[in-house]
């Protein structure tokens, strides 16, 4: 799969969203990560948090950002949840 542009933007924004929930503080989300702050500054660095750690930081987050966010550009490995389909009252 191709990394574009957009899907890098997408995954610098969920990131920052997560560490904004951890208090502004990386050292608190590695905490949350069982990882080493010098792991949290190099994913921002990268602008994206390694697939071995997604499900950890979106786990981090409370459960308000989640993992599809955090990796939009591994859609096979982290696919959105499907749309809710209301019932329809007949």
């Amino acid at each position: 799969m191709t990394y574009c542009v957009k899907d890098a933007e997408l995954c610098r924004q969920a990131l920052e969203k997560v560490i904004k929930i951890c208090g502004n503080n990386q050292s608190e989300l590695a905490r949350r990560c069982n990882v080493k702050q010098p792991h949290v500054w190099k994913w921002v660095r990268a602008g994206r948090v390694p697939t071995e750690r997604v499900h950890s930081v979106a786990k981090a987050s409370e459960g308000k950002v989640l993992p599809h966010e955090l990796r939009p550009d591994l859609p096979d490995l982290f696919p959105a949840p499907a749309p809710a389909i209301s019932a329809v009252a007949a």
